[in-house]
């Protein structure tokens, strides 16, 4: 095997795959990427054996064949050799070392046997269809900031995508941690009607909106109840699914509340942000006091003081007092396209539904806190 590739497409492929592997590995052969030499290119490929990643690049092939080398090590020797540079591999099956080299610079660095490198099947995958990478990272965006951390909950660590029916269906994106639920949605592209409802994996969504950050083209999506596999350019992510089924997320979801508020977006958030200084580490909460036309963002610690900012609002409602995290509600506000973000209030104690003025196919709810 040896071949002779520019620094800069090597150093793009090897950032996509070696996100995938972890740095700390009891399976020696999961710290190690599988390169593929052949007429076509060369392919990197690496898993942690719930997610695999497959890229394909360009190069100057001498002679095929495969090897492994360490993920992290290859990584970090490409991205410190100079912009331009044309490196070249090749492997010495006599002391089982790929000799890499490029200028100056030589480095021999050890392989593990290949056929030791597992591969992710992705028999059985019943729907296909393609996104625009721009409506795919929005669906993402949206949404992720919401996916639980808590394991216990596994069925909430990851994002729930499914196929509305009816008249106008609908894909659509959910994710929720219990304090705060995401939601958006996009046409149903040909080809994902009737799909299975999936819960796809907080790590898998990351990767994925990595994959598709500089891409214009289509994702072509891959779907079974089990698993996903994404194509992207040269690039294929596959990996299992949460195996769970993702709460009723509609009876979250405030039908009734009555109470209109309306705000400059940016300007709220700034005033959030600010009188959170003073706010407890812990809980960040952030009292809200409405009145005609008038809101008051009040945070009171004893420790670290105390906070106020008056905000002139459209309300329309009656007058109340309701806390949140700062940290969730400026996790929401940070969402928010158009100018003017709309809270529709019941209570103190109800959840609120915050909805975009410039994304009518978005919308949040978020948990109050008692202050």
């Amino acid at each position: 095997m040896k071949f002779t590739i520019e620094r800069g497409p090597l150093l793009k492929a090897l950032g996509h795959v070696t996100s995938v592997v972890e740095r700390r590995n009891t399976i020696p052969i999961l710290s190690n990427i599988l390169l593929s030499v052949s007429a076509d290119g060369v392919s990197l490929a690496a898993t942690d054996l719930d997610i695999e990643i497959i890229e394909t690049v360009d190069a100057n092939v001498h002679s095929e064949g495969v090897a492994t080398l360490p993920a992290h090590t290859f990584y970090e020797i490409a991205r410190k050799l100079p912009d331009g540079a044309e490196v070249t591999l090749e492997l010495k099956p006599e002391d089982s070392q790929v000799i890499l080299q490029a200028g100056r610079s030589r480095f021999s660095l050890p392989t593990l046997p290949q056929d030791e490198f597992p591969a992710l099947s992705a028999e059985g995958l019943t729907h296909r269809f393609a996104l625009d990478a721009s409506e795919l990272a929005r669906l993402i965006d949206k949404t992720r900031f919401a996916v639980s951390n808590e394991e216990t909950r596994y069925y909430l660590n990851g994002v729930h995508m499914h196929a509305t029916e009816g008249d106008e269906p609908v894909l659509r994106a959910v994710a929720t941690d219990g304090h705060q639920l995401a939601l958006c949605e996009s046409p149903v592209p040909t080809g994902a009607e009737g799909m299975p409802a999936i819960i796809v994996p907080r790590k898998t969504v990351g990767e994925i909106r990595k994959l598709i950050d500089d891409v214009s083209d289509e994702v072509v999506v891959q779907v079974s109840d089990a698993k996903i596999r994404f194509t992207v350019g040269s690039a294929i992510l596959t990996s299992k699914l949460i195996d769970g089924s993702f709460p009723d997320y509609q009876r979250v979801i405030p039908k009734t509340n009555e109470n209109q508020l309306e705000l400059e977006n940016r300007s709220f958030a700034a005033s959030v942000d600010r009188v959170a200084t003073v706010s407890m580490e812990k809980s960040r909460s952030v009292k809200m006091i409405l009145e005609a036309d008038t809101l008051t963002l009040r945070v009171s610690n004893p420790e670290a003081g105390q906070g106020t900012e008056e905000i002139s609002v459209s309300y329309d409602g009656s007058p109340m007092e309701i806390g949140f995290n700062a940290k969730y509600l400026l996790n929401v506000l940070s969402q928010i396209d158009g100018q003017e973000v709309v809270f529709r209030l019941s209570n103190a104690n109800s959840p609120i539904l915050i909805e975009d003025s410039g994304d009518k196919h978005a919308l949040y709810v978020l948990m109050p806190l008692r202050v």
